[in-house]
């Protein structure tokens, strides 16, 4: 048994944008290769993919040189090509970062100097110009990206997921893992109630679950997933043509989120969000979701009261904002003042996958871990739909190496 080949070349977990773009690369630069991605769900797309704002994003906030600046500026292009290619629907109206006052100004400066860096064009708007293009948007400038675009990120993932059933990969679903074993020329994979498989390679894009799976592997250490849910509303049909653009506001740099923003949907309307509200459930999407044993691992977990105490202040006006829904109005009233309680109508919610380190630090940008054949995605949050195309060439290039992939 230990020499005989594994059954698979690769085998992928995780039925997100991430885990289906990987496959699909696997697939396309081995040709022939054998191939089975593992998702727990009855369905691809089922969690992050499907419970974001939509938006292809161009790539202004993050670090220059870092992954995320890198790969989202890459995965923008990636992104619209695949659509053009399978014919999804996509759209590019631009994003607007509209500064109301003084200090965000100076942050606008900052962000255009960013964009530049990243490889970025941006245009500058003074508050006459802002107004003439967004008569409803009040501010004293803004920063437009032409760049940012939005789609229908669960359509982009299930002609992924077409694409890797066309070149001969399995996708298995309800499939849910809960061991790893590793031996020198294979990876054994359990999931509950099924047969054990075997595969050369193991690429683990489990979201939410990244730290469970990677501790299945050894790799786990020193972090742990901290869910945030980001609640929507939506405005009404009669608020349909209320602006052209996205419109975000200028990112306090000392707050770990965006901001509430107005974002165009590719069906038309217009949807109001998200905040960051700590979840008491990893993939609880309701209010007052709690989950039992998501809520142990937090509280044991010391990275969590850490990060608990720095953002605490934060952490209280989002809970707030979220029960009292004139305090998230607040937050859209300061560049869309038009707006009144009776405009938001509740959405489903999100929730973000947040890596955060033993010293209560978030993970700022991608985070990977590895064994000798495994790579675990652990830290994917916003923009890794933009993202997913590079990132799971990123992965390939790695995992085709000469030497590895086959055994």
């Amino acid at each position: 048994m230990p020499h005989q080949p594994p059954a698979y070349d690769f085998c992928v977990v995780g039925g997100g944008i991430v885990g289906l773009a990987t496959a699909m690369t696997l697939l396309q630069q081995r040709p022939g290769a054998s191939l089975v991605l593992l998702e727990k769900e009855n369905g691809v797309a089922r969690h992050q993919t499907g419970h974001n704002s939509g938006v292809i994003h161009a790539g202004i906030y993050y670090t220059p040189g870092s992954l995320k600046a890198r790969l989202c500026k890459a995965g923008a292009a990636a992104t619209k090509a695949f659509c053009t290619e399978h014919a999804i629907p996509f759209a590019q109206p631009g994003k607007l970062i509209v500064a109301t006052d003084r200090t965000e100004l100076e942050r606008l400066t900052a962000l255009q100097d960013r964009a530049a860096r990243n490889g970025l064009s941006t245009e500058r708007l003074d508050a006459a110009e802002l107004r003439r293009r967004e008569p409803h948007v009040s501010g004293l400038g803004a920063l437009f990206l032409a760049d940012t675009g939005i789609v229908d990120y669960q359509l982009v993932a299930q002609a992924m997921a077409d694409e890797v059933r066309a070149q001969g990969g399995e996708i298995r679903l309800g499939a849910r893992v809960e061991a790893l074993e590793e031996d020198s020329i294979r990876v054994t994979v359990r999931s509950v109630g099924r047969e054990p498989i075997q595969a050369g390679r193991l690429i683990v894009c489990g979201g939410i679950q990244a730290d469970r799976l990677a501790r299945m592997a050894g790799v786990g250490d020193g972090f742990a997933m901290v869910p945030f849910r980001g609640e929507y509303y939506r405005l009404p049909e009669s608020r349909a043509g209320l602006v052209d653009a996205l419109i975000y506001p200028v990112p306090d740099p000392s707050l770990p989120f965006l901001g509430v923003h107005l974002t165009l949907t590719i069906g038309g309307g217009i949807t109001v969000g998200p905040n960051a509200v700590l979840g008491f459930a990893r993939e609880g999407y309701p209010k007052l979701s709690v989950n039992a044993a998501d809520l142990a691992d937090m509280v044991r977990f010391g990275g969590f009261w850490r990060l608990a105490r720095t953002q605490f202040r934060t952490g209280v006006v989002e809970q707030w904002n979220s029960v009292v829904k004139s305090g998230y109005l607040k937050q859209v009233r300061k560049y869309c003042p038009e707006l009144g309680i009776g405009d938001l109508i509740p959405e489903p919610a999100g929730i973000r996958a947040q890596a955060v380190l033993a010293n209560g630090d978030m993970v700022e940008d991608f985070m990977f871990r590895q064994t000798a054949r495994q790579r675990h995605v652990i830290n994917a949050p916003s923009p890794a739909a933009t993202s997913a195309l590079p990132i799971a060439a990123e992965i390939c290039r790695e995992m085709l190496q000469p030497g590895l992939g086959n055994s």
